[in-house]
């Protein structure tokens, strides 16, 4: 399994990729810079990714601000703030109870979010969507931002959807399934292709989108 770790890994994604597909030569023109985006593992990389999910980058960035403030976000840290605490933060209740059953599962030991990263994408995916509350693109984002996995497309991101579709000049935004299996051509850099779509999105709609679903 391939990971990538910084900027180079990046460059050499984007050279492949253009190989592998000549039409994104056009969308790598006009992108810009390819963020490499890269977290540590852990709950606070997943928290970023549960807190912006669904929400705009203001909102998503207001929470976590309030959660920044309430002490170190951690597991058990998260685990023992009190419920009047974690109300003021603006969570959906599915989001603060998806929080709350994850860092209990880290704080007693159910869960280790490092060694999950370690693990084949397809078992990485099948053991955090075992978790409450966490679905496919989560464990997707996950993997692909704080693990590194560098062959994940979430295709189920809307962002991602609308990109390709204006990239490739599609009458309508692909569905999840179609664009899963669209992207198998950029195989085994399909994060990088991601990543790149997610720049094409920032640039062509001048939006700087945190991964949208």
């Amino acid at each position: 399994m391939s990971i990538i770790r910084d900027h180079s890994d990046i460059r050499a994604g984007l050279e492949a990729l253009v190989e592998l597909d000549p039409r994104l030569t056009a969308i790598v023109e006009v992108s810009g810079p390819v963020p490499l985006r890269l977290n540590e593992p852990g709950f606070s990389g997943l928290a970023s990714i549960i807190v912006s999910q669904m929400v705009s980058r203001a909102s998503a960035e207001a929470i976590w601000r309030r959660m920044v403030a309430a002490g170190p976000v951690t597991a058990d840290g998260y685990r023992a703030l009190d419920p009047a605490v974690v109300a003021t933060f603006g969570l959906s209740r599915a989001k603060a109870a998806t929080l709350l059953n994850l860092s209990t599962a880290i704080s007693e030991g159910h869960f280790d979010l490092a060694s999950v990263c370690a693990l084949e994408t397809a078992e990485a995916i099948r053991q955090m969507t075992a978790l409450p509350g966490i679905g496919p693109w989560t464990a997707e984002v996950y993997l692909m931002f704080c693990g590194g996995h560098a062959d994940i497309f979430p295709a189920g991101d809307v962002a991602l959807q609308a990109a390709v579709a204006h990239g490739f000049g599609l009458e309508a935004r692909p569905s999840s399934k179609n664009l899963a299996a669209a992207a198998r051509i950029w195989s085994p850099w399909r994060s990088v292709a991601a990543r790149l779509f997610w720049a094409y999105y920032a640039a062509k709609m001048r939006r700087d989108v945190t991964p949208l679903t």
